[in-house]
């Protein structure tokens, strides 16, 4: 069980860097768009590392729903921009 707990964390983690770099990487978005999605995943990462401190209490109330505040911000950004991308070629 422990196992699948870890692998569930890992995998998450990837699915939450992988959405934050991509929609880091969108040249259409003013600049605070493009990396408010990175840095609420610094802000998780580093609330998450207060567990290694001995402060769990921070870390569960504020470290996943900011992990999935930056998933479902970051998949609204690349879902939109491939929006904007279609319309803009329909249009030529």
């Amino acid at each position: 069980m422990l196992l699948a707990v870890v692998a569930f964390g890992i995998a998450f983690f990837c699915l939450t860097l992988w959405c934050s770099v991509a929609v880091a990487r969108l040249r259409d978005l003013p600049l605070w768009r493009r990396l408010l999605p990175l840095s609420l995943l610094l802000v998780s990462t580093a609330a998450s590392l207060l567990r290694a401190f001995g402060i769990p209490e921070v870390a569960n109330a504020v470290a996943f729903p900011l992990n999935l505040a930056v998933v479902l911000l970051s998949l609204g950004e690349i879902l939109a921009g491939r929006r904007r991308r279609e319309t803009a070629r329909q249009a030529q």
